[in-house]
């Protein structure tokens, strides 16, 4: 936490760092619910959420080196009640192993970085030794939160286990400090591809200008933008959700405007899954809400104030 407060403005209330980190007052409004995607109810073994035919997301942590204000997982993260103990790994490698359809694991959390090499190697050493499992994924925030934790021990670790990729979150140009740079690079530099998943945040991220620095600074760390979120309707998060058409407003001021490399994928999470916004998959609008289909055909209600 230390590195990161660093970046704050300790002046100003509405710096984008201290908003992502500092808790405040607002978040006290109970709108929405803990589990917005209903992750709880896709579990088929301890920890492990399977919403694909294919593929899986395993949290095997509950701490992060920042409690992130808009985190989805802000039910688990931090509590007392997780399980990760041998006999909860045993029953998701078990099923991991017994269910040949999943050829893709995404080890997430919590942070996955945040306990030492050894037992990440012990994860990724298990994984990599089921046959019908073809890539990993890591998803950790420690190249923008905690970029120290990124050494050439961990990356030489790393590089054995390929195909690996790690996605990260940076949602403000703030982030991309040389500290950041460095951790990418030496990522990078052991053959890791690296993705960003930035979350849309209102008063934070939700202008063009901003967006458009942030994505053109990623491809220079050789990060290529991968998704942006909407935000979700979490409990403690309303002042953060910006309106679905600010979002595809952003996405119009990206596409052509710079690199394609440099233009992420919209998308709104829900429990059908990942639901890319554009008109092709915005079914209907209403007054207070947007449908949306899937990828299996299902439609997804999303409230949604017009309001810009």
């Amino acid at each position: 936490m230390a590195y990161y407060a660093s970046l704050m403005n300790k002046s100003d209330s509405n710096c984008p760092i201290r908003r992502q980190a500092v808790p405040d007052k607002v978040e006290l409004d109970a709108a929405g619910t803990m589990d917005p995607l209903l992750e709880e109810e896709h579990n088929p073994a301890p920890n492990i959420i399977k919403v694909y035919p294919d593929r899986v997301a395993w949290t095997v942590a509950n701490t992060c080196p920042v409690l992130c204000r808009h985190c989805l997982r802000k039910r688990m993260v931090g509590r007392e009640k997780f399980d990760f103990s041998r006999e909860a790994r045993e029953a998701a490698f078990k099923f991991l192993e017994k269910t040949v359809e999943i050829r893709d694991v995404l080890i997430t959390g919590g942070d996955p970085l945040t306990y030492q090499d050894d037992f990440v190697e012990e994860i990724l050493a298990r994984l990599r030794a089921i046959p019908h499992v073809e890539i990993i994924r890591i998803g950790t925030r420690t190249p923008c939160t905690m970029p120290q934790r990124i050494t050439h021990e961990l990356c030489n670790m790393l590089k054995k286990y390929h195909p690996l990729y790690v996605n990260t979150q940076f949602n403000h140009p703030k982030e991309l400090t040389a500290e950041a740079g460095k951790a990418c690079s030496l990522l990078a530099d052991a053959g890791i591809p690296l993705g960003n998943q930035s979350v849309l945040l209102k008063g934070i991220n939700d202008d063009p200008e901003v967006m458009k620095k942030l994505v053109r600074g990623l491809l220079s760390m050789r990060v290529r933008p991968y998704y942006i979120y909407q935000a979700q309707t979490l409990v403690g998060t309303s002042h953060f959700i910006t309106p679905i058409e600010k979002g595809l407003e952003i996405m119009e001021s990206l596409r052509g405007f710079t690199s394609g490399l440099a233009v992420p994928v919209y998308l709104l999470d829900t429990p059908y899954g990942k639901i890319p916004m554009h008109p092709q998959t915005i079914v209907e609008r209403q007054d207070d809400a947007v449908y949306l289909r899937a990828w299996n055909g299902k439609v997804w209600r999303e409230p949604n104030s017009k309001e810009i």
